[in-house]
Formats: C-alpha cells, structure tokens, sequence
C-alpha cells in the first residue's frame, strides 16, 4: 500500500471522511518523518502537541456523523515561518522580533486552518539577508532533502525540504525572485508562483512596500500536483487589506487539453549556461508532452538574459525598506505602514515607474530606461509567444549547490525573478532525478503561462507528473 507520507493532501482528505484512516494517524506519520529529520533543521518551530490534539478533534467530527467537512479535514501542512500564526513566532530572521507573537493568523493561514488543515509547525526561512539559501539567525541552517552536504534553497527552504522529505504533503511559502521555486526544485517537490494580486500577503514578515509588495505572492508547495489549485483556491482572493490583491476567476486544469496546446521551449535564454543533464530533462519534458499532442516550438530568447538587471532595477529602487530596521521595526506596530495605492500596470512598464520614483539618484538614470525599454520588448515578445500556451524554462541553471556556494553570485536566481518582474504565473515541475553521479539530485523545469491563467500551468505540471513520476521519496534512493 502507498504509505501515508507519499499522499497527496487531496487524497489523504478523502481518506479521513470515508474512515479509510484518521487524521490522527495521518498526523502521526507525518510527525515521524519530522523526527527522523532533524538534522535537515527544517523546523524551525513545532507545535506536534497542539496538532494531535486537533486531529483527535477532526476525528471526534467524523465519529459523530458530521458530514459537513471542510476540503483538507484533518490534513497536516506546514507554514512558513514569515507568515503570522497566532501565538507563535513571526520573526523573519530578525532578532528584534524574537519576543513578537501575533495575536492573529495572517489571512492565507487562517483561510487553510478554515479548509481544515492541521499545522505541524513553522519552516525555518533564509533570514533577514533574503538569499536563495537558508541560513536563519535564529534557527540555523537547512539542508536539501536528498543530500544534507547542500541547500534546501530559500527562502521557503525549511517548507520545501519538509515536504521533500515526506514530512507535510504541502506548505505555503512565499515568493519575491524564485524563493518558491527555487527551494522546491532542489527538494523535488511541487512550487506555485501565483500570478501577482490574486494571494493577499497581509500579515507576512518583512513585508516590502509598492510594486516589490505586488510581486512578493504566497504560494502553495505540494509533494503531489493534484493539490496545488485547490490550495490556491483555497488562498486566493482580497482579503480587505492588502491594497494589491483582486478578484480574479480561476479556471479548471481538467479543462485544459494537452492535445493542441502550444509549448514554448525557450532557448540561449538562461544568464548561467545551463547544466547538460538539466537541458536534457526539459528537452525530454518537451518531447513527453509533444507526444501527447502538443505543438512544441523551440525558440531562442536571449532578451531574458537581462533578467538579474531588470529585477535588480526593482530591488535598487526599494531596498532602503529592506535594509532600514526603522521602517522594518515599524511596520510590526499597531498603525504601520501597509503599502501604498495598487499600480495597475505589470512588468516593465510598473519597473519604470518604481524607478523613476526611487530614492537612489543612480538608478534615475538614461541607462535605467534603456533597461526597462529592453525588458518592455521582451515581455511584449514572451507574452506574443506565450500566448494561451505554456512556456518551459529552467527553474536554476546548476543542480542543488552546495551549501554557500551562491553566496554572491545573484545571478543564480534570474530564471525564477524574471517571471516575478513580469508578472507571470509559474509552476517548478519535479522530473524525476539526474543521473550517473547526479542519481541522488532531483531535476526540475518551470511552467509558465499569461497572466491569470494558474491553471494552465497546473495543467502542464499533471501531466508531466504522470509522464515522469514527480516527487522521489529521498529514502528510495539513498543520501
């Protein structure tokens, strides 16, 4: 029988209300697994007391016939320790903020606690100096799923190697320039980049102000890929606060025919030459759906190798709120700043208004327009050819690093911040794993779509779980 901890949050769900099992013994497997990882110090804070006793509710439910059950009843999940959970830390990384409890969940935590998902604990992040490692402060450094000498990636690195592990069917993460996809293709799992607007980031820490707090999204990470819309449906919607999200209509995967569909692979588009062994698995990944009737076209886009510069533009323009603890400190108390009035233009055209609004006088400059001119044609290319179909592009040009082995070296993250500058929905997509002296690191491709239609890379990403298996339990092939 397929164990507990290789079931999507879908399944196990169903599993619950029909008394196959009980989310006690759903949440105990989980447990286990988190134990037996300690030493991955993905778990940044636990509350295994507290989720025992809530699945022993979930299932008192059951036991007295309600049979008016939220979707994820009894479901175990992590959350990424930037989000607020009521009573727990919400630090960020930040020292200062070691003390702070919330007194309320953040909102995308309580619409999952609504659904009935059981919270295991909080996963450990990369800390205030935001990087694509995680290495916190407070909780220490964590290791990949599959080989604890490398990262688990950041900065949603504590979730990603928790369900790469086994340890929690799905999670919620957080992503600015790739720190949900990144992770989750280094622990081979499942990562949803929303399309900006449709997730509320209310009550997430650090929380950037103008158009760096539009392209900082939540999004799910899931071992299984059924999971990823109804979590985001789950998620989804303005919550009253945060000024940059809106109604958006979410549409069916089931409705999307591979048959037909346009697929883009994008070539000489990657700042890093890409790895041989990862070329290959996009290229088979490609050839899998051309099989099942989709027109794939191979086309070079070396515009996209602007990518760190044009999302370094973004980021110049802001980072005195980044790295001010005044503003930081002050966005934690009663009566901070929560952002500024919605832009309603996306991509480069938002990217120049942020910079010629930018406190730093050298980024006001020709150069910079020349920029986002070149980044404006770009995007008006990609959206062209994009069209309603899909665009296959490498989540990270290397296989999982080492650990500090990105440490100065930005340009690492571009095939992820790319998609965040313009604004694009996007889906990392486990391939299975590499091979000869690769055979233990998982291989990985982004699915990308236009802008509200999350469901076409959805879509994709089911389909390509079935053509090559998804997530690997890293105890079926070994450290």
């Amino acid at each position: 029988m397929t164990p507990l901890t290789h079931r999507s949050a879908t399944e196990l769900a169903a599993m619950i209300k029909s008394g196959e099992t009980t989310s006690s013994d759903v949440v105990e497997a989980h447990i286990e697994v988190l134990e037996r990882i300690e030493h991955l110090n993905a778990l940044a804070v636990e509350r295994f007391d507290l989720a025992r006793d809530e699945a022993a509710a979930a299932d008192a439910r059951i036991r007295d016939g309600d049979r008016d059950l939220p979707p994820l009843h009894g479901v175990p999940m992590t959350i990424k320790e930037m989000f607020g959970v009521e009573g727990m830390p919400n630090t960020g990384g930040y020292p200062h903020r070691r003390k702070f409890r919330p007194s309320e969940d953040a909102p995308v935590v309580s619409r999952m606690r609504e659904a009935g998902a059981i919270i295991l604990g909080l996963g450990n992040t990369c800390g205030f100096l935001i990087w694509i490692e995680s290495n916190n402060p407070l909780y220490g450094r964590v290791s990949c799923a599959y080989d604890s000498s490398r990262t688990a990636g950041g900065s949603s690195g504590g979730d990603s190697a928790i369900v790469g592990s086994g340890g929690a069917p799905i999670a919620l993460g957080s992503d600015l320039g790739g720190s949900i996809r990144i992770p989750a293709f280094f622990n081979g799992i499942f990562g949803h980049l929303p399309t900006p607007g449709l997730v509320p980031l209310t009550g997430h820490f650090p929380m950037p102000e103008g158009e760096l707090r539009r392209r900082l999204s939540p999004g799910p990470l899931a071992r299984r890929s059924e999971d990823l819309m109804p979590v985001l449906r789950i998620i989804a919607g303005p919550d009253g606060e945060d000024p940059y999200t809106e109604p958006m209509q979410l549409g069916d995967p089931a409705d999307i025919a591979i048959n037909g569909l346009s697929v883009v692979v994008a070539t000489h588009a990657s700042t890093i030459p890409l790895r041989p062994v990862l070329r290959d698995a996009i290229d088979r990944a490609a050839d899998g759906l051309e099989q099942r009737g989709a027109r794939v076209q191979r086309t070079p886009f070396k515009q996209m190798r602007w990518a760190l510069a044009q999302f370094g533009a973004t980021v110049a323009a802001e980072i005195d709120l980044l790295n001010s603890w005044e503003r930081i400190t002050a966005s934690t108390k009663p009566g901070g700043r929560t952002g500024r009035a919605p832009l309603t233009v996306r991509g480069p055209a938002a990217l120049l208004k942020v910079v010629e609004s930018a406190p730093v006088r050298a980024v006001r400059t020709q150069a910079a327009r020349r920029l986002v001119d070149s980044a404006q044609r770009a995007q008006d290319t990609l959206d062209d050819t994009i069209g309603d179909g899909v665009l296959l592009y490498p989540p990270f040009p290397r296989l999982v690093p080492k650990h500090r082995h990105t440490i100065g070296q930005p340009w690492l993250a571009t095939n992820t911040a790319i998609f965040n500058v313009y604004g694009l929905p996007a889906t990392q997509v486990p391939l299975g794993l590499g091979a000869g002296r690769h055979t233990s690191l998982p291989l990985g491709v982004q699915v990308v779509a236009a802008a509200g239609r999350d469901h076409v890379t959805v879509a994709v990403a089911r389909e390509l779980e079935e053509l090559f298996g998804g997530w690997v339990d890293p105890l079926d092939v070994g450290e």
